[in-house]
């Protein structure tokens, strides 16, 4: 499905919202604090990681696409965002990886088949 040129950035910000759940839910569920300063550190790896996949994925053409571009997107926001994460000293124990690949991929993947099934109701409605 593409997308007009001026929805892109809604999108955008829909996806980076849903990484902010995502971190808030984490911290949440090991009684971490849910102060801004605590759920920042915890979202912006993977935040950063999403923003250079998406950036180099043409968003105002793809940004609601599954294949290939959402699950790149996907792999990409979570291997770079680990990466990223380490590198800014926090850690990355294996249940957090499977965590993060499972609840990102529900978040991102999940957001554009919900998008595509929309748009697709919407265009045999007309």
């Amino acid at each position: 499905m593409t997308v007009k040129v001026r929805q892109w950035p809604v999108w955008l910000v829909v996806d980076v919202v849903l990484i902010v759940i995502f971190a808030i839910l984490g911290r949440r569920e090991h009684e971490h604090a849910l102060s801004a300063p605590g759920i920042v550190q915890t979202a912006a790896p993977f935040v950063v990681a999403y923003l250079i996949m998406v950036l180099i994925s043409r968003p105002w053409f793809t940004i609601n696409r599954i294949w290939p571009t959402g699950l790149l997107i996907w792999f990409g926001t979570v291997a770079v965002g680990l990466a990223l994460r380490i590198g800014f000293g926090a850690t990355a124990a294996v249940p957090f990886i499977i965590v993060a690949a499972i609840v990102l991929g529900l978040f991102l993947v999940g957001r554009r088949l919900v998008t595509g099934l929309i748009a697709r109701r919407s265009a045999h409605q007309q």
